[in-house]
């Protein structure tokens, strides 16, 4: 059996167009503005998600830190949802760079009310950090990738702006939140200040992410990639398999959704695991294991002992991702090992 990898959409390979696109790319030194293929991608995203201008980052991670370094000011503070990707994954970034301290908020499957937000926003007070930034994330990765609605999102900004507070989402699969809501995906991205989102998850690209806002921010956000040290040169050759990923990886993502639904259907159905079938949303599987059958880290071990590979994201929680390297017969076959472990178990 072919190796299943679960682990994340970040493991694909890149498709032979953009094999293809790459070792054919247009490319001159993008820090001086002269690489034609970086610039085609910038204009694309930018249009696609609803924004004047985007500029093209390395990883998710350095364009969220680029955004929260553009937005804000030493010893401001972020609003985050308790469970964000900003606050658990990114090294600190906020603090480490921007000089920001952050606010964490509990969502509901990872999606803020916008009472709460209205609550956290600071008053003005010399005692007071500044509210400098609300940090949103679409589709949420560690509430199982779930999306907040075009509904929610106006209100959350509309409780933002009210407070003179920008915002900036994280929408590393945004693309995915969008086909889950059926809309296009500026109803999720235009509302808002800024938008980072990746072309390595979901979209098969092997690197990059694009920051998008309107034309002065991403001004100045080009002087913070270059303080990262984010400046690339002939970067078109990374950058011509994200234009494949816009333009032909984007629509297919409702094969990932359906193919993660049927994952976990099938795991509600086996005695040892536990899934809340209503944070199945787009491409992300986040379920437990009864510690009366085994660890997370204990299943995972045995998973990959039958060629099915998975992180555990808890002591009893494991989590799978879908993507385009992974077929319905993928699926039956993951489904048949782990009904294996736990056929052989009892």
């Amino acid at each position: 059996m072919k190796p299943i990898d679960l682990r994340s959409d970040t493991v694909t390979r890149p498709t032979d167009a953009m094999r293809k696109a790459m070792a054919e790319a247009e490319v001159g030194d993008d820090v001086y503005g002269e690489d034609p293929t970086i610039n085609r991608l910038e204009e694309l995203g930018a249009e696609m998600v609803g924004h004047e201008a985007a500029l093209f980052v390395a990883s998710g991670t350095m364009g969220n830190a680029t955004a929260v370094l553009t937005h804000t000011g030493r010893g401001d503070e972020v609003i985050l949802e308790s469970e964000a990707h900003i606050f658990f994954f990114e090294g600190g970034g906020a603090a480490l760079l921007a000089g920001c301290q952050t606010r964490t908020l509990p969502g509901d499957k990872g999606v803020l009310d916008p009472a709460d937000v209205r609550a956290a926003i600071r008053p003005e007070n010399v005692h007071f950090p500044r509210t400098g930034l609300l940090c949103l994330e679409n589709s949420h990765n560690r509430g199982g990738g779930t999306v907040i609605t075009p509904e929610r999102t106006r209100a959350l900004a509309e409780v933002a702006h009210e407070g003179g507070v920008p915002v900036h989402l994280d929408g590393a699969r945004v693309f995915n939140a969008a086909a889950a809501c059926g809309v296009d995906v500026t109803e999720l991205t235009a509302p808002l200040d800024s938008v980072q989102f990746c072309l390595s998850k979901g979209l098969a690209a092997p690197v990059g992410s694009l920051l998008a806002g309107s034309a002065d921010f991403i001004k100045e956000a080009r002087r913070m990639r270059k303080a990262l040290g984010g400046g690339m040169r002939q970067a078109g050759i990374i950058a011509a398999a994200g234009i494949i990923s816009l333009t032909e990886m984007v629509e297919r993502l409702p094969e990932d959704h359906a193919r993660a639904r049927r994952l976990a259907e099938a795991l509600v159905e086996m005695e040892p695991f536990s899934v809340d079938l209503d944070t199945v949303q787009t491409n992300i599987i986040i379920f437990d294991v009864d510690p009366a059958f085994d660890t997370a880290a204990g299943l995972c071990r045995d998973l990959a002992n039958l060629g099915v590979r998975a992180n555990p994201v808890g002591p009893q929680r494991i989590r799978f991702v879908t993507h385009y390297e992974i077929s319905d017969e993928d699926v039956d076959a993951a489904i048949d090992c782990i009904s294996e472990i736990v056929s052989g178990a009892q």
